[in-house]
């Protein structure tokens, strides 16, 4: 039988329902693999399932922790769960299990969370759609002709559809972000440091990625946030503890907040008519709520901090292919990975230590400048995603594109890898342009989704704050989510059927 009234309980309500004896763990795990059952044949967000190891915690003993009995999906990415596969999308870690857990996924078993399966990624989380090869496409739950996004694709797609109340994801370039724009959640990435990454590596992206969840509602994310934050042992990276628990700050005054917009775009050249109109119904909510809001944006070198950003990641992407063929036993052949992916390791081989050095100069100076720029704003607001949630398919590489990528495998010359590497820091990133600055810099930053256009997709709104000021973020969320909820919109593709 359905649980009366799931679809809008969030994780902290179903939580207070389990300790007062109201709701067993049993229950919502069978709710969930029923909801799994339902919508997944439409969405293919659900790469693992755990239905029987669900199961079994389920039944006990629970944990003390703050979501004991929730239910949870796990990213097949950014963290280890012990016993369980772990693929990143990709068809050369298939068969990969590992022997334990990251630090995180062992955090979030202390909070008391039931895993219930694993989520669809994009191949090693690369791109802003999650399509990987291995696996076809995830759709979008508000319109299944239409992608959710990337890389935490698949666990954006299971919290709008009403699967679960939140889900695993990890952001490197955006990729909590951009799918909670367009599924209509709220994403936040946190302060670089504020959660783990180890033990098996001690930053991922040269310290861009940060894992945390993707969320209906504010409270959830900040519980969640105060459940697995804080320092770990041997890191590369520190960040001030918080003052307070975040969950204090949900329903706090955020004050009178200065507030710097921009309707353009950071990375790339081009933004959509409905992604301006998102950040000008935005910048109008603020004004009504009291805040100073002011147009500006920060200022840097374009080309120069994409090509560090793209420089960073294909390096880290051929270092990861090594790291595979360790795991596996194996040399990790193009047969193994996309042809991007293995396009960008070849990037990452061909460049020089002196290459990669200047991209980690060129970002530490963003860093800078946009610390200065904080230093006259509270936060930044700007559009999420440049546009709408693109169809499935839409961003595929052409058969001629696909063609070039096995010549150059073929002749792996410098000059043609540079021009491929410019090619892709002009164009790359024009869907998708707004989120990376801030995991160069490693600032706190959100989506949160206030607009909805005319063809009833999200289209979220990004803040970003100062480092180590989630505690902002989470004021001026909750505040928004009281003046314009949410949580009471869903998608075409939830629930379950009778």
């Amino acid at each position: 039988m359905a649980i009366q009234g799931y679809d809008d309980l969030d994780a902290t309500a179903l939580a207070t329902l389990i300790r007062k004896k109201e709701l067993h763990p049993t229950e919502l795990v069978e709710e969930v693999i029923a909801r799994i059952e339902s919508v997944d044949p439409m969405l293919n967000a659900v790469v693992h399932k755990m239905y029987e190891q669900a199961r079994k915690a389920a039944a006990g003993p629970l944990s003390d922790g703050p979501f004991a009995g929730v239910p949870f999906l796990v990213k097949d990415l950014d963290g280890f769960l012990a016993g369980e596969p772990f693929t990143g999308g990709c068809r050369a870690l298939v068969g990969f299990v590992p022997d334990h857990d990251s630090e995180l996924m062992a955090r979030f078993r202390r909070t008391g969370v039931v895993f219930v399966g694993k989520t669809a990624t994009p191949e090693l989380g690369i791109l802003g759609v999650t399509e990987p090869a291995l696996r076809g496409p995830t759709r979008n739950p508000w319109n299944p002709d239409h992608t959710p996004g990337g890389s935490s694709g698949g666990s954006a797609a299971c919290v709008a559809a009403r699967v679960v109340p939140m889900a695993h994801g990890g952001d490197g370039g955006g990729s909590i972000r951009i799918p909670a724009s367009a599924c209509g959640l709220f994403g936040l990435k946190p302060t670089r440091a504020r959660n783990p990454v180890g033990p098996d590596a001690g930053e991922a992206w040269g310290g861009f990625v940060q894992a945390h969840v993707l969320t209906r509602t504010v409270r959830d994310s900040a519980a969640m946030l105060d459940a697995t934050q804080g320092p770990e042992v041997g890191a590369p990276y520190g960040v001030a503890p918080p003052v307070r628990p975040f969950l204090q700050e949900v329903g706090t005054p955020p004050g009178r907040l200065r507030i710097a917009f921009s309707t353009g775009s950071l990375f790339g050249k081009h933004v959509h008519p409905d992604c301006k109109a998102a950040v000008q119904d935005a910048v109008k909510l603020c004004q009504e709520l009291g805040h100073e809001v002011v147009e500006d944006a920060p200022r840097f070198d374009r080309e120069e901090l994409v090509r560090a950003y793209l420089v960073t990641v294909a390096a880290s992407v051929a270092v990861q292919l090594e790291e595979i063929g360790r795991q596996m036993g194996k040399t990790v052949s193009p047969a193994d990975v996309e042809a991007s992916t293995w396009a960008l390791a070849q990037i990452g081989n061909i460049l020089s230590a002196a290459d990669l050095q200047k991209a980690r100069d060129s970002i530490h100076r963003s860093g800078r400048l946009t610390a200065a720029f904080h230093e006259r704003y509270d936060v930044f607001l700007d559009a999420t995603l440049a546009y709408p949630p693109v169809r499935v398919g839409e961003l595929a590489l052409k058969p001629a594109e696909l063609a070039a990528l096995a010549l150059l495998r073929k002749l792996p010359l410098k000059p043609v890898f540079i021009k491929l590497l410019d090619d892709l820091a002009a164009n790359s990133l024009e869907r998708t342009p707004n989120t990376q600055l801030f995991n160069l810099s490693g600032q706190p930053a959100m989506s949160v989704p206030l607009f909805w256009n005319a063809a009833g997709l999200p289209i979220g709104v990004q803040f970003a704050a100062r480092f180590g000021e989630e505690a902002t973020l989470f004021r001026l969320a909750a505040q928004l989510e009281q003046a314009r909820p949410w949580v009471g919109r869903k998608p075409q593709v939830s629930g379950r059927k009778p």
